[in-house]
């Protein structure tokens, strides 16, 4: 008989990053693949499934508008808890950090259903940053089977945390596996970019930035905007409100400024790939753009991706405006500085993760 796995996605990263593994579980013959969709996030979640081909067998629709986290919570284990004993599934895999992983890891421990969980490992040991992932890490971490760390250092810290080593395995990050398939694509970003300047690409959603810290990266934006006439900036803005308003607000006036719909999967790669500099709080571009030679600023104070730091092709530069603004300055004026970054490593995988993690269930299941 065929095992069930029951692969769970709920927002755009975890899709992208669960694509590569949903594909090639689909190719083993002892493995009857299910998907799962929580859509933690609808709109985002569906562009990125229907770019790699990947319908959901179930779909919870989860997403209401400005949902509290509690109230996602409580609906996410109230639906899952149906959909685990309807399924019956022989594994359930899970990737990162969102509340939909940890929901599903809460729910399987319920009906004692084993978990694999795809990017485990990260932490920056501070449960306040970011919020509220790293509890939601931390959680799932302490209830999967399966541990598929990406780099050596995310299998330390599962150590650290009395995981057996037996049940961890380094695999690299999928993401790279999905971008690597998508960058060797004929990519078009879709909007009209100056092929003759510089681009700044700059995302900024997280929940930690809400308010002051938010307000204070703008204010840098604007003024990296005025002071560099010569230089584009495409920031695509998430669509809620306690960043959608304040973008708009602060900067729409600047000319060199494009607010702009966030982007499809395959037209952000675009935009990675013609990017010179990126502006960004989100933890899949720290891992992304290093392996296509852009340097990252990150606008955290911390990080649960350490290697890219380390390795010198990220900087962290929190949300205060003078640093950020100096920061970004120095990378636009001195070639040195910028070549030192934008060295095109990577510490996040090859590109054969995916079939790392089905070769641990390959092994056990088949």
């Amino acid at each position: 008989m065929k095992k069930r796995i029951l692969s769970v996605v709920g927002t755009r990263p975890e899709a992208i990053k669960m694509a590569p593994v949903i594909l090639g579980l689909k190719n083993e013959p002892w493995a009857e693949v299910r998907v799962l969709a929580t859509a933690q996030h609808r709109q985002m979640l569906d562009q990125v499934l229907g770019f790699f081909g990947i319908r959901p067998d179930i779909d919870l629709d989860i997403m209401r508008p400005n949902q509290s986290l509690t109230t996602l919570t409580a609906r996410l284990l109230l639906e899952l808890d149906t959909v685990l004993a309807t399924e019956k599934p022989d594994v359930v895999l899970v990737q990162g950090d969102t509340t939909t992983v940890m929901t599903v890891a809460l729910a399987c421990f319920y009906q004692r259903i084993p978990i694999g969980h795809v990017e485990a490992g990260l932490r920056t040991w501070d449960m306040q940053n970011p919020f509220p992932e790293e509890a939601n890490r931390v959680i799932a971490g302490k209830l999967a089977r399966w541990h598929f760390a990406p780099t050596e250092g995310s299998r330390q810290n599962l150590l650290r945390e009395g995981i057996a080593d037996g049940d961890i395995s380094v695999t690299g990050n999928t993401v790279i596996d999905a971008l690597l398939m998508t960058a060797a694509k004929e990519l078009d970003v879709g909007i009209g970019l100056d092929p003759t300047r510089r681009l700044v690409l700059i995302t900024c959603h997280r929940r930690e930035n809400f308010g002051e810290p938010f307000e204070n990266i703008c204010l840098a934006l604007q003024t990296l905007a005025k002071q560099n006439p010569d230089v584009q900036f495409l920031y695509p803005v998430h669509p809620n409100p306690n960043v959608k308003d304040v973008a708009h607000r602060m900067l729409a006036s600047q000319q060199n400024m494009l607010l702009c719909e966030p982007l499809d999967y395959a037209p952000f790669v675009a935009a990675m790939k013609l990017a010179y500099l990126i502006i960004s709080d989100s933890g899949g571009v720290q891992e992304e753009a290093p392996a296509l030679g852009k340097p990252v600023l990150v606008l955290r104070e911390e990080t649960e991706r350490p290697e890219a730091v380390e390795m010198g092709v990220v900087k962290l530069v929190g949300t205060d405006c003078l640093r950020i603004v100096q920061e970004a300055q120095k990378l636009l004026d001195d070639k040195e500085a910028y070549q030192a970054m934008a060295r095109g490593i990577s510490p996040y995988g090859d590109g054969q993760a995916a079939g790392r993690v089905i070769g641990v269930l390959r092994k056990h299941f088949a």
